[in-house]
């Protein structure tokens, strides 16, 4: 059953030509992870995907968003 919310979004995200994946909390029950990930040589382009990205998860009317986290890696990491 999770996996028929899950999937439609993560097709959807695709859209924005990220990599995005489910990768945590697959083993609970009306709970998924998915993480995406995106490249750009400006970092405020990538907050604007990254925005968009939010905004189309937390847009859905199936899923409740309960957090977000962001990691940033740059040329010394």
């Amino acid at each position: 059953m999770k996996r028929s919310y899950v999937r439609p979004i993560i097709a959807a995200l695709r859209k924005f030509e990220v990599a995005v994946a489910e990768v945590g909390a697959q083993e609970l029950h009306g709970r998924a992870e998915i993480g995406v990930a995106t490249v750009a040589a400006d970092a405020r382009h990538v907050s604007e995907v990254l925005d968009a990205c939010e905004r189309l998860v937390a847009g859905r009317p199936e899923v409740e968003l309960l957090s977000v986290r962001r990691r940033w890696y740059g040329d010394d990491d």
